[in-house]
């Protein structure tokens, strides 16, 4: 009996679609990229419900003949390419041939287009690959591509979509990829009737400040090179404004957003030695190469992309990189503009200076303190107060009966025995069962997540700002941050929105850096978009763990004894005292017969 049949048009369609749409985003970036290869001088883009109920991409370019609108949904048609060797001289950005199919597969399709020149256009209506209409219709020059109820006809795929922050996110994404390296033509961006963006055709270093703030101008500086191989254009971070996560890393190709390890990996190297551990610089760097020398039909995205000369490019980029970063230490550290203040006339005639004198104290005995000596110290930081002592059966603190404790009502002071910091990362106590070897940075990741989330029983005391902090964030981000703004406040933060994607903090809970308040959000809105992919875990538990970890004390803090004591104590009274909020051990016991071997 046969088993093998030849699948229907309409569910190859739905197939090819899974490759190439697999959530709205990649539908946004199919229609934009056509839209650009149109020649379209102003594109704007339209969404509601995160991309699920509408999505509509308005183009100015040269639009579409009536059987060429009716022809574009049909697989594999293309006016990109006519024979194999056409895909390694490609110059457009849309060419497989398979995204308008896929989307009319998924989705109910509606097509307005007017050629340059004609008196009228074209409309054609499609649900799930069955074209419904096609008519005249009245609209300008340029294509209104509008799609409405993504994966419609397809539930399962549907059910998979993510919350609309998160979807949004990923669309706002696609949105920098494609923008960034078209400079040259106006975008915007709209979402339930607020627009997003507003972005003008001007230079790649305005395009950069339109999409992640003004305050970028400072803080890049020019990549450029030309060699017989490629042409490097861009732009790269400061070394002092490095970041925690490679999220501000962009590299194009031909127009293109490809990611490629090796050359991230080269941009990274021009680093070394100029960034912190567990720190990336932030770029945004477009390559010119032939097209014959590269292959970008490897992946349905298009995103991932073969060189002939990987090594070669490699070492230019690098070496580009390095050079800018030389170069811009340079010229900020010489200039040849003498100050005013260094502009010393010639002395008077016959002048001669006094021969300089030194006066010091000959009685002087610095192992000798008196009332007056000043005595260094470092400041420590201050720590969170223990709201209550919880007792643990298996933990037994010994107290130091050499010191006075003065116990408070809410609070019983707990003195421990003299710590000991190993490697700037442990502490050492000892315990009635053996020797406590305490991790000081998960320590206080748990001290303070039990502080946070214990917030709504307990207010959490704020530190006011003496000057008020500016953080601004993409606009799919500022969205979310100003849902999360009422749960911050229970965390001891006074924030206020200025319009825009600009906020002001003027209040944190003790312990927050201030110069590193923007790091802090940006971090937790990555945790936060992460987690929320996870039904387990609450936005609450989220935010506690995220800013838990990101204000513990760090591997290499030196602790003074006070602190030591002060960070064993608030331990030994968490609860779950012995596991840090991710599940990572915070105390290891050496019991006394280990010791002895």
């Amino acid at each position: 009996m046969d088993i093998i049949n030849i699948l229907p048009d309409s569910v190859a369609n739905q197939i090819a679609a899974g490759e190439v749409v697999d959530r709205p985003a990649g539908a946004v970036k199919e229609l934009l990229e056509n839209a650009m290869d149109a020649g379209a001088t102003q594109i704007d883009l339209v969404l509601k419900d995160a991309g699920r109920t509408l999505i509509q991409v308005t183009d100015n370019g040269c639009g579409m003949s009536d059987s060429d609108a009716r022809l574009c949904f049909e697989r594999h048609a293309t006016s990109k390419i006519q024979r194999a060797d056409d895909l390694f001289a490609i110059h457009t950005m849309g060419f497989r041939g398979e995204a308008l199919a896929s989307i009319a597969a998924i989705a109910q399709v509606e097509l307005r287009t007017r050629q340059t020149g004609a008196d009228i256009g074209t409309q054609v209506v499609i649900e799930g690959a069955q074209i419904v209409s096609q008519e005249p219709a009245a609209c300008p020059t340029g294509t209104t591509m509008t799609v409405k109820n993504l994966f419609f006809n397809v539930p399962a795929r549907r059910s998979f979509l993510k919350k609309d922050t998160v979807e949004l996110s990923h669309i706002e994404e696609t949105f920098r990829r494609i923008t960034l390296i078209h400079h040259d033509i106006g975008f915007s961006l709209t979402h339930n009737g607020k627009k997003l963006y507003d972005l003008t055709a001007g230079s790649m270093l305005q395009r950069i400040c339109g999409l992640f703030g003004q305050p970028m101008k400072e803080r890049l500086y020019a990549v450029e090179e030309e060699t017989d191989i490629v042409k490097i254009r861009g732009f790269a971070s400061r070394p002092e404004y490095s970041r925690k996560t490679r999220g501000e890393q962009y590299l194009f190709v031909n127009g293109r957003f490809i990611k490629h390890p090796a050359l991230s990996s080269a941009v990274e190297k021009a680093y070394t030695d100029l960034l912190p551990e567990h720190c990336y610089p932030s770029y945004f760097i477009g390559l010119q190469v032939d097209p014959s020398r590269i292959d970008v039909n490897i992946h349905p995205s298009k995103t991932e992309v073969k060189f002939v000369d990987d090594h070669a490019l490699f070492a230019i980029l690098r070496s580009a990189v390095k050079r800018a970063i030389g170069q811009f230490s340079l010229a900020t550290e010489l200039s040849f503009d003498t100050p005013e203040e260094f502009n010393i006339g010639p002395a008077p005639a016959g002048y001669v200076p006094p021969e300089p004198k030194i006066s010091y104290n000959t009685g002087y005995n610095p192992f000798r303190a008196t009332g007056s000596q000043t005595h260094m110290r470092m400041e420590s930081p201050e720590w969170p107060k223990r709201e209550e002592r919880t007792e643990q059966p298996w933990l037994t603190v010994e107290a130091d009966e050499t010191e006075e404790t003065t116990p408070t009502p809410t609070t019983p002071a707990v003195q421990t025995s003299a710590c000991m910091q190993l490697q700037g990362r442990y502490i050492a106590t000892p315990l009635s069962s053996g020797l406590a070897l305490i991790d000081q940075q998960r320590a206080h990741e748990r001290i303070l997540y039990d502080k946070f989330m214990g917030s709504q029983q307990a207010a959490i005391g704020s530190q006011t700002l003496l000057f008020p902090v500016q953080c601004r964030f993409s606009a799919a981000d500022a969205e979310l941050f100003n849902e999360l703004i009422p749960d911050l406040k229970g965390y001891g933060f006074v924030i206020d929105a200025m319009g825009g994607c600009t906020f002001v903090v003027s209040a944190t809970p003790a312990g927050v850096n201030e110069s590193a308040i923007q790091e802090l959000f940006d971090q937790m809105l990555t945790d936060h978009k992460g987690a929320s992919m996870q039904k387990h875990v609450s936005r609450s538990q989220c935010l506690c763990a995220s800013l838990a970890r990101q204000m513990a004390i760090k591997p290499g803090q030196q602790l003074t004894q006070e602190e030591m004591q002060q960070l064993v104590a608030e331990l030994f009274a968490c609860p779950l005292a012995e596991m840090s909020p991710s599940g990572k051990r915070t105390i290891t016991i050496v019991k006394p017969e280990e010791l002895l071997h």
